[in-house]
């Protein structure tokens, strides 16, 4: 088409023609769709969160196996991801892989009413046995989220069906009680004491409490105890003085930090935040919000989904 033929089209035929590319071009490429309304399904936790996220157990750990030599130990005691170590086991066959734990300790805590809960057990990776003799194997450290190392034991891995994202309300601050199950959040992984999304927690509700894999958490906290460091009950600026520490000028009792006055018709003595508190109902503010990961008898690990400001350990949990 020349420019000379195109001054005598008509703009209803321009239009025409424009429409009919652009309806090929557009056929020809597929549709895209951006924010929340294209987001493809997606999993709660992902990778070191789901195999690595430890757990709290009050059952009998079997420590028969356990890796037991590194084929370069000599220059090194620490081993990761792509080297080869040795376990003290021939139950097993080429292609098997396996978790390593490491038992740390056994958990008693302040936050909990429950007592001991449990054994603490890292979980540090997974191996893949390479090689079967007769009186040992050798294994490729599949996957390491930590340094493996000698005495780290060795157990079947564990399938774990990992909960899917759901459309969910806001997360309400003021939300109430829902009345199931209450604990605590005892502890975090890697001792962590400030946290946030996609941190890894765990709380003393387990399987005694109907607790189950993909269960919704709240985490809340009373109002009086807002921060980690708890304040006194005495006021936090001091009372109105009689001055300003000068001859000329005089501030009196009504400065801005003076007392605020009590009783009936304000004709009674200076009253205080903590009497100010004095029979108010128990009042909580949420701060966030788990998915249960994995269950065990008396407790349970559990990732961060949601947090409307920093979580602590010693907040409270609820079963929603």
């Amino acid at each position: 088409m020349s420019f000379q033929r195109l001054g005598k089209i008509s703009v209803a035929s321009l239009f025409a023609a424009v429409c009919i590319f652009g309806s090929s071009a557009v056929a020809q490429r597929p549709m895209t769709v951006s924010g929340d309304t294209a987001r493809r399904p997606m999993r709660v936790a992902e990778g070191n969160n789901v195999q690595c996220a430890g757990y709290v157990t009050s059952s009998p750990i079997d420590t028969s196996s356990r890796l037991v030599g590194g084929l370069n130990e000599q220059d090194g005691w620490l081993y990761a991801q792509g080297q080869m170590v040795f376990l003290n086991t021939t139950d097993a066959k080429v292609g098997d892989r396996f978790a390593v734990v490491r038992p740390r300790g056994k958990v008693n805590t302040k936050w909990s009413k429950k007592g001991s809960l449990g054994m603490y057990v890292q979980e540090v990776g997974s191996i893949e046995v390479v090689r079967v003799k007769s009186d040992h194997s050798v294994a490729k450290v599949y996957q390491s989220c930590d340094n493996f190392l000698l005495g780290d034991l060795v157990r079947p891995m564990e399938t774990r069906e990992v909960p899917m994202y759901v459309d969910r309300p806001a997360l309400d601050v003021f939300g109430d009680p829902s009345g199931k199950a209450k604990g605590r959040l005892f502890m975090a992984r890697d001792q962590r004491e400030a946290l946030s999304k996609d941190q890894i927690v765990y709380i003393d509700l387990g399987s005694e409490d109907n607790v189950q894999v993909g269960d919704y958490v709240t985490v809340f906290r009373p109002v009086g105890k807002g921060n980690i460091v708890h304040n006194s009950i005495n006021e936090s600026v001091p009372a109105g003085v009689s001055d300003y520490g000068s001859s000329q000028y005089s501030g009196g009792g009504f400065s801005n930090q003076s007392n605020r006055v009590s009783g009936e018709n304000a004709g009674g003595n200076a009253t205080t935040t903590g009497k100010a508190k004095a029979g108010r109902p128990d009042l909580r503010k949420v701060v966030g919000e788990l998915v249960v990961l994995n269950v065990k008898e008396r407790t349970a690990t559990a990732v961060i989904v949601r947090n409307a400001q920093e979580i602590h350990t010693g907040d409270w949990v609820e079963i929603q």
